[in-house]
């Protein structure tokens, strides 16, 4: 480690001189000036582009000034395409929109494309200072019986952070795939879905260990050790995933469903690996329910096998008002209702209550929720 700090503070003899530091000035105030025009122009409809074009022209124009006068302006160069490549990113961003979902391509963009772009860029700035090549084999530490160079490292980190933010796209399309040849259903799609990215996101650490050289012997013991420790910390975090993937597969719990929680009648919005979120009418509030409860408590649905509900409304009528006639009346609101179905029909029954001088007509009729 203390050989690689060594290597990198020689970048600071490179970074000092007169043409770098003219170089790196220079693109310093192509980047304030963009800011600058984004506070001015704020608000006006063409203002992006306006800066975008102002920062790459005048980059451009400060490059071929150093051109002519005969001094080095490679430095300049590299951060003017490497600024048109993040711009590009936007660009890319804005074709993608009407073919990807938004949340998915917000994640695709953010918690890929643009690290990816970040990390090429950092490694075509270090090929301009120093060599890689002689970086990655720089010792970094020796964990588990094995040496780990920087090289080694940096591809085990690379490797589990493309698994992570980048399986999520191939294998929603491989849950697709099966789900039109299988016929599955889709919180079974999605289901399988998180199952294959965990599985290849656990593929991918076996790999990244045995690509570093761990001792496996170490690495089961200290694994053997740890899962004593979280079994008793996070046994309900546990619980809930595999009560998350079961009810994915089983289907039983679907986002749109309607549940009754405490007395109220609850919209399932989604429902992830931990827990389910759900939505209250009457309040406007939503809920987030841990996933084993639907398995240790008991939950009435209104939309399991069919989304018909039974509704009753009670109303007191007088002794002196006819109860057929009462009961008439009430049908014929009910048939009157919005979302009341005809088949099967408003029912009504009457029946006396303990107030004197007092009936309770009933009229119930099915609807869907």
């Amino acid at each position: 480690m203390n050989e690689l700090l060594l290597q990198t503070a020689g970048w600071v003899g490179y970074l000092g001189r007169p043409d770098v530091l003219l170089q790196l000035l220079g693109v310093g105030l192509g980047v304030a000036g963009y800011k600058v025009i984004g506070r001015r122009l704020k608000g006006h409809p063409k203002v992006l582009r306006i800066r975008r074009s102002a920062l790459l022209g005048s980059l451009a124009l400060f490059a071929l000034l150093l051109g002519l006068l005969g001094r080095p302006y490679l430095l300049l160069t590299v951060s003017l395409l490497l600024i048109a490549g993040w711009f590009g990113l936007s660009l890319l961003r804005l074709r993608l929109r009407h073919r990807i979902p938004a949340r998915q391509l917000h994640q695709l963009d953010t918690g890929l494309l643009r690290p990816l772009f970040l990390l090429v860029a950092f490694l075509v700035v270090v090929e301009l200072v120093d060599s890689p090549r002689n970086l990655a084999l720089i010792k970094v530490g020796s964990w588990f019986g094995a040496d780990v160079t920087a090289g080694q490292l940096f591809v085990a980190l690379l490797v589990l952070y493309v698994l992570l933010m980048g399986s999520g796209p191939p294998t929603q399309g491989v849950a697709r795939l099966v789900q039109r040849l299988v016929g599955i259903s889709d919180t079974g799609r999605r289901a399988l879905a998180l199952v294959l990215q965990y599985s290849i996101v656990a593929l991918g650490i076996i790999w990244t260990l045995d690509h570093v050289g761990f001792n496996r012997t170490g690495i089961l013991a200290v694994a053997g050790g740890l899962s004593v420790g979280l079994g008793f910390g996070i046994k309900e975090v546990f619980s809930n995933f595999i009560s998350g993937l079961w009810l994915l597969f089983e289907g039983s719990v679907r986002p749109g469903d309607i549940l009754f929680i405490d007395g109220d009648p609850c919209e399932v919005r989604s429902l992830g690996l931990r827990a389910a979120v759900l939505w209250r009418d009457r309040d406007n509030a939503e809920l987030v329910i841990p996933n084993q409860t639907f398995f240790t408590t008991t939950t009435t649905t209104y939309t399991g096998t069919d989304h018909l509900r039974r509704g009753q409304v009670l109303v007191g009528a007088a002794y002196r008002h006819d109860p057929v006639a009462v009961m008439a009346v009430l049908e014929a609101t009910a048939q009157q209702v919005p979302g009341v179905l005809a088949d099967p029909p408003p029912r009504d029954w009457c029946w006396p209550t303990a107030i004197p001088r007092s009936t309770t007509p009933c009229a119930s009729g099915w609807r869907i929720p």
